[in-house]
């Protein structure tokens, strides 16, 4: 429901978590977790630590939202989809309680996860917050690690409407004595961060202040970066196939989650963890992040979506190279569209969008609105309908990007376009 109505579907309470999951005799409280909130790059993150922990042996449980394809997408072990028979069984199993508690779909699919992971008895498992941290569904959990990414605008109609607020309620994940590690902060930020961790006595660990990316540079479609150690001669190479380069960012926070993993006796080999980083999305079935899907014209999607996200996706198009640029946008109602709108590339063609669900903006209002930041196209009645336009207007050398919503990416499908 959240992913079709937005805020009205939030519930500020865990609660029907709780009862939920005592239902099911608590099967979180039944293996290991990694806690990773934020506002941007928490799933590369999450990806990413599940990729390193999987590659060393680890059985290894991964619990994101939302799903680009398939509901399954959410609940992981090992890169593998759960079962559909299980999400089934599930389903029929909690019929009475969910009669009885009441619970919202996102409640639901976090029990759903726990369970499975319980069920497969997973070693660890990285579970990504949903929305917010201090009253998301996961936030019942004991980790062993909590990871924040980083702070930007988004959701403030549910967080808050200045970063000291929302980093509050990403903040609200740390536990007593538990780890945490940011992985950026703004001097805004790193305050609330400091504060709420002694609290509740947990070490924290800025990983800005530990490591710096040193150099980098695409290749190949993949993402080269040194990363150096502060106060140090000591560097190290890294290969990601996340080639976005805002993934530099959550690479620090990557390595120093692993490190201070190694401090608790998880055995992370260096050697594994960057052969894991050269394959994540084999390892893990990442998608939509700078992810290129099509060559002459280049075709990339990215789920892109809020202030920070966007930010840093034109980062990304300031250092690649082509002739034109096409983009096939799309947004839903509730984010600060004018904020994204006022930092997209006023130099492309545009092709308006958008998702099939009441959460979404309509199309002529978003070319409309855009067309007060002189944001030059048209509007299609279809995902798959704009992007075989632009794929028809683009010549060889010329890059397509789609973007502003996970749900446009979800809906873009290069399989049907006709070249």
């Amino acid at each position: 429901m959240f992913t079709r109505i937005g805020a009205a579907a939030f519930k500020k309470d865990l609660t029907n978590t709780i009862a939920l999951c005592e239902a099911l005799d608590n099967p979180h409280r039944k293996f290991k977790t990694i806690h990773v909130a934020g506002t941007n790059g928490k799933g590369s993150t999450s990806h990413m630590l599940a990729a390193v922990l999987q590659s060393a042996g680890y059985k290894t449980g991964l619990y994101t939202s939302p799903h680009l394809h398939d509901f399954r997408e959410r609940i992981k072990v090992n890169g593998q989809m759960c079962d559909e028979a299980f999400v089934i069984d599930f389903t029929e199993r909690i019929a009475p309680p969910i009669e009885q508690i009441e619970p919202s779909f996102f409640e639901i699919t976090v029990a759903m996860a726990f369970e499975y992971f319980a069920q497969q008895q997973v070693d660890i498992a990285v579970i990504e917050v949903g929305l917010g941290g201090r009253l998301d569904s996961t936030n019942i959990i004991t980790p062993e690690l909590c990871v924040i990414t980083n702070i930007g605008y988004d959701h403030m109609n549910m967080l808050g409407n200045t970063l000291e607020l929302i980093a509050g309620e990403k903040a609200g994940i740390i536990k007593p004595n538990i780890p945490v590690v940011i992985g950026e902060f703004l001097p805004e930020t790193k305050p609330v961060f400091q504060q709420k961790a002694a609290q509740e006595n947990a070490p924290i660990i800025f990983a800005q202040e530990k490591r710096y990316v040193a150099e980098f540079k695409n290749e190949l479609h993949q993402l080269a970066v040194d990363v150096a150690e502060h106060g140090s001669d000591i560097r190290h190479s890294y290969v990601l196939d996340l080639s976005g380069i805002y993934q530099t960012k959550n690479l620090l926070a990557v390595i120093e989650a692993v490190h201070q993993l190694r401090l608790q006796g998880w055995q992370l080999n260096e050697t594994v963890v960057k052969k894991a980083l050269q394959q994540v999305k084999k390892l893990t079935g990442l998608y939509g992040r700078w992810q290129l899907v099509h060559e002459h014209p280049s075709i990339v999607f990215d789920v892109a979506h809020n202030e920070d996200g966007i930010r840093q996706l034109t980062e990304q198009l300031e250092v690649s190279t082509y002739n034109h640029l096409h983009i096939v946008m799309g947004m839903v109602k509730d984010k600060d569209i004018t904020k994204v709108l006022q930092l997209m590339p006023k130099n492309a063609t545009y092709y308006f969008s958008k998702a099939p669900m009441p959460r979404a903006l309509e199309e002529s209002v978003l070319q409309n609105m855009a067309s007060d930041f002189g944001l030059v196209g048209k509007h299609y009645p279809t995902v798959n309908n704009a992007l075989q336009n632009a794929v028809h207007a683009a010549d060889k050398k010329d890059l397509i990007v789609v973007c502003g919503s996970v749900f446009i990416v979800a809906e873009a499908n290069i399989d049907v376009i006709k070249f």
